[in-house]
């Protein structure tokens, strides 16, 4: 099977383990979302991250239309708000940070120094029932990929491996990858919660596989998904791997659907929001584009 390096989502399961995991890796699209921006490299290799988490979870999403969003927050810490979000292969995000206090961190920051004390929020939105699920929890460890970890732990009870690489390569462009290993009791379906048992020889047999992947494997645009589970995995008995899921970067800001909201304002805020030549500008922070309306029009 030859399969697409960079810009999809390839998922796959190890029934005699108990095991199923999912490989994303994405290039062009990385490299449209941080064109928007001009981050500084630490905001960039952050964004990044979270993008690949966003892809990793709202890929296992079966609701056609349903959304992943992943937000981290702090009060005290060089990023104000990430967000990245998934919805139906569309990926995007943005980064709100104070420069200075950038400035003042060191040159290589950990996930400490540039939140503090923070929170990571998972939520993933149904688009069939409506429902929404939302976990929270403290951003712990030294990169997004480890507070994840804990949200699985403390949210899910499922013991999970994840690994994120970001790099940028001498041509400037940009390359992140990241694989997600997860172990469900007695098969695909689950049933006992795995923190009722003493040990998961399974599940350590295939973590510690897991573990030797590099980052190197993880955002080499020439490694072909299934060939590096391949490298991974070859020595179990059977690995099912599910159809590529392909990638792309969508921002939803509808400049119609933005107007109609500007319209429900009264002609007072109208004019309080309105710039000295009569026009409200509306900011998009995913895309960075500003949507002019004329207050006359409206």
């Amino acid at each position: 099977m030859t399969a697409s390096t960079t810009d999809t989502a390839l998922g796959f399961s190890i029934p005699g383990r108990n095991a199923r995991g999912r490989i994303v890796r994405i290039g062009p699209v990385l490299d449209e979302v941080l064109e928007a921006h001009a981050y500084p490299k630490p905001l960039a290799q952050l964004l990044g991250e979270a993008l690949v988490l966003a892809a990793l979870f709202g890929s296992t999403l079966k609701e056609a239309g349903g959304q992943l969003t992943i937000q981290a927050q702090t009060q005290n810490g060089v990023v104000e708000l990430l967000v990245a979000d998934y919805k139906g292969g569309e990926l995007r995000g943005y980064v709100r940070h104070d420069p200075e206090r950038l400035a003042a961190a060191p040159v290589d920051p950990s996930l400490f120094s540039l939140f503090g004390q923070g929170y990571l929020a998972i939520t993933f939105d149904q688009a069939v029932t409506g429902e929404r699920y939302q976990g929270i929890v403290p951003l712990e460890g030294e990169s997004l990929a480890e507070a994840a970890e804990h949200y699985f732990v403390q949210s899910e009870q499922i013991p999970s491996l994840i690994r994120i690489s970001v790099k940028q390569h001498e041509n400037g462009r940009w390359v992140a990858g990241g694989m997600l290993l997860q172990h469900l009791a007695e098969g695909e379906e689950g049933r006992e919660r795995l923190h009722v048992r003493l040990d998961h020889p399974e599940w350590e047999h295939i973590r510690t596989l897991g573990e030797t992947v590099t980052d190197g494997e993880l955002a080499n645009p020439e490694l072909a998904l299934d060939a590096l589970i391949w490298r991974l995995f070859h020595d179990e008995g059977e690995i099912r791997v599910l159809p590529q899921s392909p990638l792309g970067r969508g921002c939803r800001c509808d400049p119609v659907h933005i107007r109609q909201v500007v319209s429900q304002f009264s002609a007072e805020e109208h004019a309080e929001m309105a710039d000295k030549d009569g026009v409200i500008r509306v900011d998009c922070e995913f895309c960075a584009r500003s949507f002019p309306i004329e207050v006359a029009e409206l």
